[in-house]
């Protein structure tokens, strides 16, 4: 398997690799910028595995935003039995999406 590493951004936590675009809760930054991510949890990398506690100091994650965009329309619905109570309420996720560029560890 690829060399992969855990990060952690906006209170999330994802699973990802070099080259890897990843679609995340929006982030400050115009598009085409380069950002650097410091919270990184686990690292795998020439079969060895680090495991931070709770984060590797050394590791650094440098990625690229491709665009900005909002997500598919969620629809969410209130039912109260009994009370002819039906409520339906909708938002749509403001989204950015990222190209891992360079994994540091």
């Amino acid at each position: 398997m690829k060399n992969y590493i855990i990060l952690q951004m906006n209170g999330s936590q994802y699973l990802t690799y070099e080259g890897e675009e990843l679609d995340i809760d929006k982030i400050k930054g115009k598009e085409g910028e380069t950002i650097k991510i410091k919270d990184v949890l686990l690292a795998k990398t020439d079969g060895k595995v680090k495991i931070g506690q709770p984060t590797l100091s050394k590791s650094r994650v440098e990625a690229k935003i491709i665009k900005h965009f909002q997500g598919n329309k969620i629809r969410v619905a209130t039912y109260r039995a009994k009370s002819r109570y039906r409520r339906v309420k909708g938002f749509r996720p403001q989204l950015t999406r990222i190209k891992i560029t360079k994994i540091e560890s």
